[in-house]
């Protein structure tokens, strides 16, 4: 039976958290960055000032403390023994030379390196495994600690460019071309590649990693290394189509029905209420001041008003993680609340589509809404439904399998809702498959928050998330901007953000949220990213394909640069002021989040932890309470000691 070192019996049943059967945890010290935030129990070096978890490390090469000189050791045995035997007169200069030689060799080097910036800079760029890992002979002279990464992590990489490099060989042979270096199909791979390393580095600063892809796109369209236009356009509509389906399957993985019958009110009232004030205002605003007709102002508006778990997703993450919030769930009631937001959006998005650009008659314009709306709901609810027979649930495969059906329903809802044009139908197929997927196999025994299908979707949004934001990036173009869209959409951006924030505010009464955790919740919802990079280009590709009018592809380039600039705007702001003021606005108690074991998906909180609205007393510190628990604990087991004492003897 598995027991820990104190002989206590462990009874927790083990965690499915892994497409793989052994389980591999890497001490990430960040959320969105591997190596951002040092941990604190694992010491350096003898003169470092702060610790790490994980296991001993051997120390550095750079640490050259076995090599101080045994003759002063000896002397001082020496002078201890009343033995004091001088071979050698050193002048005082040979004296104060060897001293700070001493010092030197014996550990202030290491000092001194901790205090660098290139030490700082090589500890957040590092992953430290708890597993064993083997390492080739001679690597720590080579590669030393901790100014190279552990040999684990650089196999890692080299593997990755390896299977890059196969991957563009083998389409090389087969397309020819357009793979060729100067093509667009390689002028694709390298943005990807490009886009990633932008989002590591900017991940260092703490922003999200999307603000480093989106400016790697931007860099290399307005200096002239990427030329995505032309017939190559299709391509990267489809592969928007793609993301926006990840996008969606994850959020609705997330949605767990006990926990929404628990808060509904709360989930429901500040998700839709917030989300349309906004809605509203931009089609208002953008119909008055850009001159956009009503119908493109809305769709406008549908985009625009929609939340970025992409970005709140790691911030409330990190203050998660040290105590913030937790005690009321706020953390986990935002993310909650965004994805509701974001389903909002995109069925929206699709009604108003579908009427703009179907070639139907008015009756049939007239159908889409609810059409789109009950056969979204009913594809969502067979397919999930499927997924629970299919594969059976003690196959060997079942992981992988029941990944692939969730995906390949999730593109056949998107594609096939296009072709019958009722858009709007796509997107909302797509998060109920998943949401009645997640609820059946959760019903069967699976964890809500290791479901190991989610796993495998975050890995396929570790691919595509450089890819959409790259190609967002791409497509905007400086010379073309107009000062005047430019100026007018910051100023409707902004009012729209501010207004949401008062509304937000304003209507969370009755949720036992002070005015600083108003706030906080109002701040979290005003970032803009993923469904604003999915859906800003689909209406410039479908007015391209029917070969509409100059003034409509006018409104469509309107709504695609209106939509990029929100996240420009919206998006680096955010994740600041979500950072900055999560540590002055809300409660900050003991940190009850234990670190991940195995490969865990994002880390994101349960809607279980959501307890602000059957929560009988606030709790005003948790920490105070826990001491006083120790200390009733500390002096029961005493009293329990003594009598055993008194009895025994």
């Amino acid at each position: 039976m598995p027991g820990n070192d104190d002989g206590v019996i462990s009874n927790e049943p083990k965690r499915r958290v892994s497409i793989i059967t052994d389980p591999v945890m890497e001490s990430r010290m960040g959320h969105d960055n591997l190596g951002f935030e040092p941990n604190t129990k694992r010491k350096i070096s003898q003169h470092s000032s702060h610790s790490e978890d994980g296991p001993v490390r051997r120390k550095s090469n750079l640490h050259h403390s076995h090599n101080v000189d045994s003759a002063a050791v000896n002397s001082y045995e020496q002078r201890v023994n009343g033995e004091v035997n001088r071979t050698k007169k050193q002048s005082f200069s040979e004296e104060v030379l060897a001293k700070i030689n001493q010092e030197y060799e014996t550990g202030q080097q290491n000092a001194h390196i901790e205090q660098s910036w290139i030490y700082s800079l090589c500890m957040r760029c590092r992953v430290e495994y708890s597993t064993p890992s083997w390492e080739p002979p001679g690597w720590q002279k080579v590669c030393p600690y901790p100014l190279c990464p552990p040999y684990r992590q650089f196999a890692r990489i080299i593997s990755i460019i390896l299977i890059g490099l196969l991957l563009w060989t083998t389409a090389y042979v087969i397309i020819g071309d357009s793979a060729a270096p100067g093509g667009q199909l390689f002028q694709l791979a390298v943005l990807t590649v490009a886009a990633n390393f932008g989002g590591f580095l900017i991940s260092l600063t703490t922003l999200p990693r999307l603000i480093g892809m989106l400016l790697v796109g931007l860099l290399f369209q307005n200096v002239g290394w990427v030329n995505l236009d032309g017939e190559f356009t299709k391509v990267t509509a489809e592969l928007r189509k793609f993301a926006l389906v990840i996008i969606l399957t994850r959020a609705g993985l997330e949605m767990d029905p006990k926990a929404f019958k628990k808060v509904y009110v709360t989930i429901l009232k500040l998700g839709l209420i917030p989300w349309t004030v906004e809605f509203v205002l931009i089609g208002v605003l953008t119909h008055y001041l850009l001159d956009l007709p009503w119908i493109w102002a809305m769709m406008l508006g549908s985009i625009i008003s929609a939340v970025s778990p992409a970005v709140v997703v790691p911030c409330l993450f990190r203050l998660r993680t040290k105590g913030y919030g937790v005690v009321k769930g706020i953390p986990t009631l935002i993310i909650a609340v965004a994805g509701i937001d974001d389903a909002a959006s995109v069925a929206v998005f699709g009604i108003i589509s579908s009427i703009m650009f179907t070639q139907q008659g008015l009756a049939f314009q007239i159908a889409q809404a609810p059409v789109c709306v009950l056969g979204g709901l009913g594809f969502g609810i067979f397919w999930g439904f499927l997924c629970k027979y299919v594969p059976e649930k003690g196959d060997a495969y079942v992981v992988p399998i029941r990944t692939l059906m969730l995906f390949g329903g999730g593109l056949l809802a998107v594609f096939g809702s296009e072709k019958i044009h009722f858009e709007g139908a796509g997107p909302l197929g797509v998060v109920f498959a998943a949401f009645t997927a997640s609820c059946f196999w959760c019903g069967e025994g699976w964890d809500l928050e290791d479901n190991p299908v989610s796993t495998a979707f975050e890995i396929f949004w570790m691919i595509f998330e450089p890819i959409l934001f790259g190609i967002t990036g791409a497509s905007i173009k400086i010379r073309e901007l107009d000062p005047h869209m430019v100026a007018i959409g910051t100023g409707c951006i902004y009012v729209c953000i501010i207004v949401r924030i008062a509304v937000t505010v304003g209507i969370a009464f009755g949720d036992k949220l002070n005015v600083k955790e108003k706030i906080f919740v109002a701040i979290s919802w005003m970032s803009k990213a993923t469904v604003q990079a999915a859906l800003g280009p689909v209406a410039l590709k479908a007015v391209a394909s029917q070969h509409r009018s100059e003034e409509e592809k006018h409104y469509a380039e309107l709504v695609k640069n209106f939509c990029i600039l929100s996240i420009i705007l919206s998006a680096p702001l955010g994740a600041l002021l979500i950072s900055i003021s999560g540590t002055k606005l809300l409660k900050k108690t003991k940190p009850m989040l234990e670190p991940p074991e195995g490969w865990r998906r994002s880390h994101r909180p349960s809607l279980h932890d959501i307890s602000i609205i059957d929560e009988e007393e606030e709790r005003e510190d948790i920490e105070g309470i826990a001491d006083e628990d120790t200390a009733a604990n500390t002096l029961s087991n005493a009293q329990s000691a003594s009598v055993f004492t008194v009895t025994k003897f």
